[in-house]
This record gives C-alpha cells, sequence and structure tokens, in this order.
C-alpha cells in the first residue's frame, strides 16, 4: 500500500490526472494480473510468495494479451482483447477443477518478516528515480514535450500504428515494411484502447511501472532459488540494478558505465518489456532442468513466454540459445549426452528464433554488423573527446578493450567464490546463467549498430551473473564464516577503492588537450596495485578462506553497484551529465505542432496517408537529422516520408564510422514529389500525390523556409495552429 501511494503521488504531482492512474491501475489488476495469477495456478505448481504469484502473473498476463490483441485487431475489432480476461474468469468460475484456483493451495516460502519491504522499498526507489531522471525534466506539455529523446517519439508513432494496424508498418515512411520487435507497443494500444489513456501517458509516465515493479520481485525470486538465501536475492536485486564496470575517472559517464534495466526501460520499452518475459523463461528452464520429470503445464507456460520473448526484443532468444547450449555441453562431458530436457528448450527456443529472424524481422541484418571491438571505438571516441569519425590506433583500441575487459572481470569477480565449492559450477542454473552473461559481453563486443544497440546484449544479461556473482560471495562467505564486522570493513575498504582512486589519479574524460591517451589507464594500474596488495597481504597473513573471502567482498564493493559509484562520481566532480548531452542544442518545437497535430488525429482516417514537409528534428536541419518522428507519433498517422533514420532500409545502407540520422533518404522520386507540392504547389503535383500515393492530407510547418504562398491555391485550408496548418487535397481555395 506504501508503495502504490508513493507511486500515485509521484505520478499526479507529474501531470497524471486521478482518472488515468485509476483506470490504468484497475485494467492493470482486471485485464492482466488477476487472470494472469488464475492461469498461473492452473499451469504451474511451486513454492512462491504471493508477490511472486501477482509478478509471474502479470507477466503472464502482458504475454497473453499481446497474442489476444493480435488476433482482435487484426479481426478489425480491438475491443475484442477483452474476450480473453473475460473468458479467464468464466473458465475459473464455472469449471469445478478450476474454481479451487481462485484460492492459492500451494505452499508458501517462509519469508522472514522484513522480506516484504525490501522489494518494496526498491521499487519506491526505482519510482523516485524516474521522477528525477525522466518526469521532472520532461512535461506532458508542448513544446516542452520535445525534452524527450528522440526515441520516444519513434515509439509513439508505433504504439498509435498498433493501434490502429495489424500488421503493422513504419508510420514515418509510408509503405515501409516494420521489421522490429513491436509487442510491447501492441501490448500498449489494448491499454489505451481498453482504458481510454493517451498512448503519450503510456510511454512518458504510466506504461513501464508494472514492468518495473514485477521485474524487481522476479529477479528476487530468481535469486533466492539460486543462492538459497533471503538476503542474497536482496543483495541480487540491487546488484542487477546497479551493475556497471567500475569507472574509475572523473568527469562525465560516456559509454563506459551506461545502461541497466531501470535506465533503458523508459528509453526503450522494447528492451524493458522484454527484460520481464524473460526471467519467467530462465525461472521455468532451471526449474525444469533441475526437476528432470515431464510437466506438460509447465512446458506449455514456457511455450508461451518464449513466444511473447521471440517478437519483444531481438536480443534475449540468442543469449538464451548460447546458455542452454552450454548446459547440453557440460551435459555432455559430464553424462556423454544431454539430457531431455536440455534438448526440447534447446529446439523450442531455435524455433522460435528462427521465425522472428524470418518472419518478424524478415531475415533483415537491420544495422546489426560484425564488427569486433566496435564498442571500443565508441569508447574511446567518449573518453577521449574524438569526433564520431576518428579511428583510433591499434594501441589505443587494444587499450580500451583491455581496460574495460578488466573492468568487468572486478565486477564478475565475486564469482570465483564458488570455487570454495567447485561442484557448484556445473549446477544447470549457475552455468546457464554464467553463458548468458558471458554471450551478452562477447556480442555487445563483437557486434555494431548504428544506435550502439548491440549494448542490449549486455544490459539484457545483466540480472543473471550478478545473481552467481552474489551467490559465490555468499558462498565464500560462508565457508570461511567471516563475522559481520569483518564483511563490512571489506565493504568498506572497496568503497574506499571505488571512489578513492578517481581523485587520487585525477584522470578526467574526456581527456583535456594535450594530455596522453595514456592517463586513462593510471586508475585502473592503481586498482591492479591495489588487488595484488590485497592477494600478497592473503598470501604473507595465510588469511586462507578467510582472506580469500574478504578480497572477494571487497572487490564486489567495487564493481557489482558500479553504475551507482560513477554517478557520485561525476556528481562529486561536477560532471553529471556527458559533454555531447550538454553541448547539443535543444530542439525548438514549433508552437501549434501538437493541436494541429490532434486535430488532423480526429477529422482523418486511421488509413489516411499525411504528407509533411518537417524531415529534419527541429533546430537540426543542417546537416540535416533525421530523426523527426513526432508528427506520425502525434497524429497516430502514416506520413509519407517524415523522418526515416530508423527505417530497416535506412539501417542496412550504414557502415561503421558514419551517423544513421545523417543518412539522405533514398527514394528520390519520392521524395522529390513530396517537396514539390510544398515548394512549388501545381495541380498536377497535387494530383500525383494523391494518384501515386495515396496522399489525404498536408501537414505544414510554415516556419520552415521554401513553403510557398500558393499552397491554398491547390489545397483548402482546414485547420490552422501557431506555425502549423492542416490542408486537405482536392478542394481549391482558402
Amino acid at each position: 500500500m506504501l508503495t502504490t501511494a508513493f507511486t500515485v503521488l509521484v505520478l499526479h504531482h507529474y501531470g497524471v490526472s486521478f482518472r488515468d492512474i485509476g483506470v490504468y491501475g484497475a485494467y492493470v489488476v482486471a485485464c492482466v494480473a488477476v487472470p494472469g495469477v488464475l492461469l498461473l495456478r492452473a499451469l504451474y505448481d511451486d513454492s512462491r510468495t504471493l508477490a511472486e504469484e501477482v509478478a509471474l502473473g502479470t507477466a503472464l498476463g502482458l504475454a497473453v494479451e499481446v497474442g489476444a490483441y493480435v488476433a482482435a485487431r487484426a479481426a478489425g475489432v480491438p475491443l475484442l482483447v477483452l474476450a480473453w480476461p473475460a473468458a479467464t474468469y468464466v473458465l475459473f468460475l464455472a469449471v469445478p477443477a478450476l474454481r479451487r484456483h481462485w484460492r492459492s493451495r500451494g505452499a508458501r516460502p517462509a519469508a522472514p518478516a522484513w522480506w516484504p519491504w525490501a522489494p518494496a522499498l526498491v521499487i519506491c526507489y526505482l519510482v523516485a528515480r524516474t521522477a528525477q531522471s525522466l518526469y521532472a525534466v520532461s512535461p506532458l506539455t508542448w513544446p516542452d514535450l520535445v525534452r524527450h529523446s528522440d526515441d520516444a517519439a519513434f515509439h509513439l508513432g508505433l504504439i498509435g500504428e498498433l493501434k490502429h494496424h495489424m500488421p503493422p508498418t513504419s508510420p514515418i515512411v509510408a509503405g515501409e515494411p516494420l521489421f522490429y520487435h513491436w509487442f510491447v507497443y501492441a501490448d500498449w494500444a489494448a491499454a489505451s484502447w481498453i482504458t481510454g489513456v493517451e498512448p503519450l501517458v503510456l510511454l512518458l509516465r504510466l506504461g513501464m511501472l508494472p514492468v518495473l515493479a514485477a521485474f524487481v520481485v522476479l529477479v528476487a525470486s530468481l535469486a533466492r532459488r539460486v543462492t538459497g538465501s533471503w538476503k542474497g536475492a536482496a543483495v541480487a536485486v540491487g546488484a542487477s540494478l546497479l551493475i556497471g564496470p567500475p569507472r574509475l575517472y572523473l568527469g562525465s559517464l560516456g559509454s563506459f558505465t551506461w545502461g541497466g534495466v531501470h535506465d533503458a526501460a523508459w528509453g526503450s520499452p522494447t528492451f524493458g518489456f522484454a527484460a520481464l518475459l524473460f526471467l519467467p523463461v530462465v525461472l521455468l528452464v532451471t526449474d525444469l532442468l533441475q526437476r528432470r520429470r515431464y510437466d506438460a503445464r509447465a512446458w506449455l507456460l514456457l511455450g508461451v513466454f518464449l513466444l511473447a520473448v521471440m517478437g519483444a526484443k531481438a536480443t534475449f532468444l540468442p543469449m538464451l540459445l548460447v546458455g542452454l547450449a552450454a548446459v547440453a555441453a557440460v551435459e555432455v562431458a559430464r553424462r556423454r549426452r544431454p539430457s531431455w530436457p536440455v534438448v526440447t528448450a534447446l529446439l523450442m527456443t531455435a524455433a522460435c528464433l528462427g521465425f522472428a529472424q524470418i518472419v518478424l524481422f524478415g531475415a533483415r541484418r537491420q544495422g546489426l554488423l560484425v564488427a569486433p571491438f566496435s564498442s571500443m571505438r565508441t569508447m574511446w571516441q567518449d573518453l577521449t573527446g574524438a569526433p564520431v569519425d576518428a579511428v583510433p590506433s591499434a594501441a589505443s583500441w587494444a587499450g580500451v578493450a583491455a581496460v574495460y575487459l578488466l573492468a568487468w572481470a572486478v565486477t564478475w569477480s565475486p564469482v570465483l567464490g564458488l570455487f570454495r565449492r567447485p561442484a557448484l559450477f556445473l549446477r544447470p542454473d549457475v552455468v546457464l546463467m554464467l553463458a548468458i552473461g558471458a554471450a551478452g559481453l562477447g556480442a555487445m563486443i563483437v557486434f555494431d549498430h548504428p544506435g550502439r544497440s548491440q549494448v542490449y546484449f549486455l544490459w539484457g544479461s545483466y540480472p543473471f551473473p550478478a545473481i552467481i556473482a552474489v551467490f559465490g560471495a555468499l558462498v565464500a562467505l560462508r565457508r570461511a564464516r567471516v563475522s559481520r564486522a569483518m564483511a563490512l570493513g571489506a565493504i568498506g575498504a572497496g568503497l574506499a577503492c571505488a571512489y578513492g582512486i578517481p581523485f587520487l589519479c585525477r584522470v578526467r574524460a574526456p581527456l583535456e588537450p594535450g594530455r596522453p591517451g595514456t592517463d586513462l589507464y593510471l586508475p585502473y594500474l592503481a586498482l591492479l596495485v591495489v588487488a595484488a596488495l590485497g592477494a600478497l597481504a592473503v598470501v604473507v597473513t595465510r588469511a586462507g578462506r578467510r582472506g580469500w573471502a574478504l578480497m572477494i567482498v571487497a572487490l564486489a564493493a567495487v564493481g557489482l553497484p558500479a553504475a551507482h559509484h560513477a554517478r557520485v562520481v561525476s556528481f562529486l566532480s561536477g560532471h553529471g551529465a556527458s559533454p555531447a548531452a550538454a553541448a547539443e542544442p535543444a530542439p525548438t518545437a514549433p508552437p501549434g505542432a501538437l493541436t494541429a497535430a490532434r486535430w488532423l488525429r480526429d477529422h482523418s482516417a486511421p488509413d489516411d496517408v499525411v504528407a509533411t514537409n518537417v524531415h529534419c528534428r527541429w533546430g537540426f536541419e543542417h546537416p540535416c537529422d533525421s530523426r523527426q518522428f513526432w508528427l506520425s507519433g502525434l497524429t497516430e498517422r502514416h506520413m509519407l516520408v517524415e523522418g526515416w533514420a530508423f527505417t530497416v532500409r535506412n539501417a542496412d545502407s550504414w557502415q561503421p564510422g558514419r551517423l544513421e540520422e545523417h543518412q539522405p533518404f533514398w527514394d528520390r522520386d519520392r521524395f522529390a514529389a513530396n517537396q514539390a507540392v510544398f515548394r512549388a504547389p501545381s495541380e498536377g503535383a497535387m494530383r500525383r500525390l494523391r494518384d501515386a500515393y495515396g496522399v489525404r492530407w498536408l501537414l505544414v510547418d510554415e516556419r520552415l523556409p521554401g513553403v510557398s504562398s500558393g499552397l491554398g491555391d491547390v489545397a483548402r485550408l482546414r485547420f490552422r495552429s501557431g506555425d502549423f496548418a492542416v490542408y486537405e487535397p482536392g478542394t481549391s481555395g482558402g
């Protein structure tokens, strides 16, 4: 109740009406969580807390809702999505064998009295963090709305697209296929139809909150099962949210430590949605591998979640495939053949991955390239302040890679605690999660993408090696019988290193002009010296198990909450924002754009095509930054050509060292026809747009140069607000 009340107050303070909060909350409970919990109880017998049951049920409800909405939208009756919760209620009330599931009959684990407060406080922290980093700086009013990232408008357009079309196509360039992971937009489109809440409010305020809350609970649930400890589960949740490679220099964060589920979920709803749905997959797989008995209902449940992850985010199933292959390899090494549950899970995962790549993603590379260590180039540019087309020397490239991998080695070093019980390394859950972590880091290093999206592999793997790292630290502490005072002392030593080394070495990034790039390695050399001295102390004093455990705990304090350390150091050094963000001017949105777009949405049909003269981000026309998606997002209509940066065709032509948003539009004839109507309007130009491209409306930013005053001679002015005007072709005269 405390968490709910806090969240409601925060949302209302930042512009969400009590009506929207109440209706959306009722929808989540009645249309997602409760029917999901009922299905879960019927399909999956297991010991779990009520919070775990609700979180799993919510994830299952979201997964089923996507499939139900796809069918309902394809049938042309989007509100038919309500049939699935209604049918669930009817079945579980009418069928005697199902009626018992209204009351949970499974055994509840004996949780300590403090336990419910742990996830509740973490959820409150995430809400407060979201309020500080997103709500407070990004109002829902125009023109301040454009303070949100460029991606926000893109996501908004896809919600509108899924509200009105199935199968979806690209709203920013009419007729372009949408080879994309779009399941979260289907979920929010369903929510908008059911509740009447604006997609804008779902995207920027409400939609990700239940996802993050359920994510926290499920990470804790998985960690408790792996570690066998409630305290370990609480630590693992914190580690999963604050994890990163330790950033031991002063200055901006850059791309060295950025990321994590709570940071990325709002900027990339596809990632947050898939991260939640992937946790039940891992939980079910580990359970089925350990039970080694056939449970048709549990396998069915796994299939549902795999199908949902398949179209939620493209980065998760490849990592699962690597994890299952690692489990199979260990079983072959131990027993000469893999067990049938591993083979079955592998085949199911491979089938879903193949379908996704061929059907959902069109067998297109979508900008993804095999370019080993290209991420190191990006980091080198961030750390040195070099331009995007600069290429580091081989030594610099290798040096940044070595530093980055060393930093991650520090973060994952608590895994070494499992060496105190080597048999634990052969447990299926441990093998699976370590392999997922390795796959995430490996994919981030091997691939490149125009939006740096290869990093989603790494971010998606965060919870799993974090859980194993906490498990390793617990094993080491238990075996060495380390006292609480000694453990706190080791944590203090690690924190002293995390905060002290940056200020002692005084290396500031981006590097000041004239400073050698080798300065970047000084903090990590200092960390190596500290670690070597610690190891020497263990050997000299023959501290044995206890010294080993204390070293692991100290390194964990440096590595696991590295994202938090980086922000604190940035704040203390007066560099909380990246220099790129600080130097980039804010977009200048024209007055009236929101009002005109909403008028057009209310007076046009969902299938209408709109031509516009807006193609570049406002204020970023020279060179043209084609990440302009606000008009398609606000109108919920297809634009003949708006921005084109995130289209598949644009991504497929990208090469490293270039900016995707500065590439020209590929269809010169279409672009010329579009521009001619605004710059040299004529009956012929208008007829071509209408007959060849199906254009029904013109949405004009009259501030932009080249807009002809004769436009009203070939089209009828229907609405004007501020600097924006809406015209309807085919009827001349004002």
